[in-house]
């Protein structure tokens, strides 16, 4: 189930987010990346849609995902 980013308290969005951030251990490459700075990226990437907020029933697990990865995650979590 997609949720959407809107509807979720912004104190709250911003743990999830935060908590995705230090979860996905991503490589930015040779340049250090501030916290704050990934937190913002990601929220632009939910507010221009090109990542989305899922929740899967089955393993009662919240993520963040490209949006070009929705329907593949959902079906893996039925």
């Amino acid at each position: 189930m997609i949720i959407p980013h809107q509807e979720i308290q912004p104190e709250t969005l911003t743990k999830l987010i935060q908590e995705f951030v230090l979860r996905e251990g991503t490589d930015y490459g040779l340049e250090d990346v501030e916290l704050t700075q990934k937190i913002a990226q990601v929220r632009q990437q939910l507010a221009s849609g090109e990542a989305v907020i899922v929740y899967s029933e089955l393993y009662e697990t919240v993520n963040i995902i490209p949006h070009t990865e929705v329907e593949q995650y959902l079906s893996a979590s039925e």
